[in-house]
């Protein structure tokens, strides 16, 4: 390396040397918060090497997984009846209106002649 370009790097040394201090500091501080955000919320801590700091075979782990087997299996049922309705309600929807409309005329004149049969008896 010449000395001119030595010069030339030596004012901007200080600009260069706080570039690498900011991005490792923000490094750290990611690292800090996303470990902050895993303890916050439950998930098992690393180590470097992958291997779990924190086992996660405690009591209320397990207990937690069965309460979201349950609550998974209940909104499996419930969404099951939820299909179920939508298809009556299609089968509706998609009936042609003028024959349901027919169908609930003939339904209240059958029942009319019918009252009219019981009060001439």
């Amino acid at each position: 390396m010449s000395i001119d370009a030595a010069t030339m790097i030596v004012p901007h040394l200080p600009w260069i040397i706080g570039g690498g201090l900011v991005l490792g500091a923000a490094g750290v501080a990611g690292w800090i918060h996303t470990t902050r955000l895993k303890i916050k919320h439950g998930y098992p801590l690393e180590g470097m090497w992958g291997q779990s700091l924190r086992p996660s075979s405690d009591n209320e782990a397990k207990q937690r997984v069965t309460l979201l087997t349950q609550e998974n299996a209940e909104l499996r049922a419930e969404l099951g009846a939820v299909k179920d309705r939508l298809v009556n309600v299609e089968r509706i929807v998609t009936d042609s209106g003028y024959q349901l409309g027919s169908e609930i005329d003939r339904l209240r004149e059958r029942s009319l002649e019918h009252r009219s049969d019981e009060g001439s008896a």
